[in-house]
């Protein structure tokens, strides 16, 4: 018997502390030593830590202050992005020896659909092994997997086991996997979303399956017809080797606070500037234009506007940012300013994209 949705066989491989662990590669003297990618001033923020800096609590964007004074020996690393991404295209060119579905998310993750693949090997399980190996023997460096059949279970499945480690849920225990996995382990689920699933009595996936599709839209929303889907294992998003994009931004993070609008508006003219030239290298548009602020305490406040018709050019995006800047009285000085488009004109295409047959497999096929 055939389900009424897709089963694929999914591979998510995600680089263990990717940023970090390329630095303690290429600098001896790092191994073994808790480190920080990232800048080391009062402004700084960590873009990625060791694991030898994660058991301090040191974390990706948490501010540098922070993270050192949970680690008063964390060492900080200057980010190195081209290296990063000379060591992923390495990576990726591995994925592909396996399978043209690749979907990179980052430098350090992607999705891989080898529910048929170059090797005509039938075991997803045994794939992922065998990229980990090959990973290893080209960058040295280690990554961990989660195997299922569907993105979102892989997703979830590729963190039981890090770092070094991969993870598999056949078809007949997803739905066990699912119930006994704490709701902040769901993909999609943040801080204040699993803050609010509490308060509603849901801890596990076993208490949000309990919930009615109705419930879960009242209190959450869109996202709540998507929790209601995930927790039965019901995720049907293809892996797409040629990701459209949400949105488009750019953003600016200042050396010193701002607190004078005129400041900010010479800032929003040149981050403007910056998302009208990455816009126009795609040949894409947008009607949603969001303004995103962080404050010097670190909250942040996004203000949005939806256009009736697509825009790209900097004087319409710079206006509208304009508009939601003085939408409110700002609530304190500025650290950071970023304008971001969405309700992109390639979304009709990838709806169209996702509407296509997918081939459905047995219930029980091997992983």
């Amino acid at each position: 018997m055939q389900p009424d949705f897709p089963l694929r066989k999914i591979i998510h491989v995600d680089m263990d502390a990717f940023y970090a662990s390329v630095e303690q590669l290429d600098n001896t003297e790092l191994k073994g030593k808790p480190i920080a990618v990232g800048g080391s001033s009062q402004r700084g923020v960590v873009a990625a830590a060791s694991y030898e800096a994660r058991k301090f609590g040191v974390r990706s964007a948490m501010s540098s202050v922070l993270a050192k004074r949970n680690c008063p020996e964390l060492i900080f690393v200057k980010a190195r992005f081209d290296r990063y991404k000379e060591i992923s295209q390495q990576i990726r060119t591995i994925f592909y020896e396996y399978t043209d579905l690749v979907e990179p998310l980052s430098l350090d993750e992607a999705y891989l659909d080898v529910t048929t693949n170059k090797k005509g090997n039938p075991s997803a399980t045994l794939i992922a092994r065998e990229v980990r190996q090959r990973i290893l023997e080209k960058t040295g460096l280690n990554a961990s997997a989660g195997i299922s059949i569907n993105k979102f279970i892989a997703k979830v499945a590729s963190d039981i086991n890090k770092p070094n480690g991969q993870k598999t849920v056949n078809p007949e225990e997803v739905i066990a996997f699912l119930e006994h996995l704490d709701i902040r382990k769901f993909y999609g689920v943040g801080k204040v979303t699993a803050e609010k699933m509490y308060k509603l009595g849901i801890f596990t996936g076993k208490d949000l399956k309990k919930k009615s599709i109705e419930f879960l839209e009242e209190k959450f929303g869109k996202s709540g017809g998507y929790y209601y889907h995930v927790v039965r294992g019901i995720h049907k998003s293809a892996v797409k080797p040629h990701r459209i994009p949400k949105s488009v931004g750019a953003e600016r993070t200042f050396s010193e606070n701002l607190s004078s609008e005129i400041f900010m508006l010479e800032r929003l003219d040149h981050i403007a500037g910056e998302l009208e030239r990455r816009l126009k290298k795609s040949e894409i548009a947008g009607k949603t234009v969001t303004l995103k602020i962080k404050y010097s305490d670190f909250t942040l406040n996004t203000r949005s506007k939806t256009l009736p018709y697509y825009i790209a050019d900097k004087a319409l995006i710079l206006e509208t940012a304009k508009e939601l800047l003085y939408q409110e009285e700002l609530q304190n000085s500025v650290r950071l300013l970023g304008i971001s488009l969405a309700n992109l004109n390639t979304e009709k295409k990838e709806n169209t994209e996702d509407d296509k047959e997918a081939i459905l497999v047995q219930l029980k096929f091997d992983f």
